[in-house]
């Protein structure tokens, strides 16, 4: 039992790190594009200052929708998987909307992820624009 909770402790740690590194490189692509640009610029960078980060990166990832057991096609495309363990949801818009927030639930419900970040790159200031789900 005590080897299960360290396991379990080391993953929930390996995952706060991906997160932290998923937030810093957010802020730095922020910082040097600012808002205005379109979403796949964004998502682009971000791959790029994750990748330079040493985290492993899906881009446009498919993740297919089971119904009643039968698989019924792609069900949507997840903007950016680290790691396959952590979703990143990329809006450039005026705000972040919670038919946002319910699209990211969804994607990590569906993908098996426990953790998300909605980054709205069209925020004046990045920590305005950035929001944490975890399930």
């Amino acid at each position: 039992m005590r080897e299960n909770n360290e396991v379990a402790a080391h993953d929930r740690l390996m995952l706060e790190q991906i997160a932290s590194k998923t937030v810093d490189a957010g802020y730095q692509v922020h910082r040097l594009l600012g808002p205005g640009l379109l979403e796949s610029v964004y998502e682009r960078c971000m791959a790029i200052e994750l990748q330079e980060g040493g985290l492993t990166v899906e881009r446009q990832a498919e993740v297919p929708v089971f119904f009643k057991g039968q698989a019924v096609g792609v069900g949507y495309r997840i903007d950016i998987r680290v790691n396959s363990q952590l979703i990143i949801e990329i809006k450039s818009v005026q705000e972040i909307l919670p038919v946002h927030q319910a699209q990211l639930i969804t994607y990590l419900k569906l993908s098996g992820c426990r953790v998300g970040f909605l980054m709205n790159f069209n925020a004046a200031l990045f920590k305005h624009g950035i929001r944490r789900i975890a399930l």
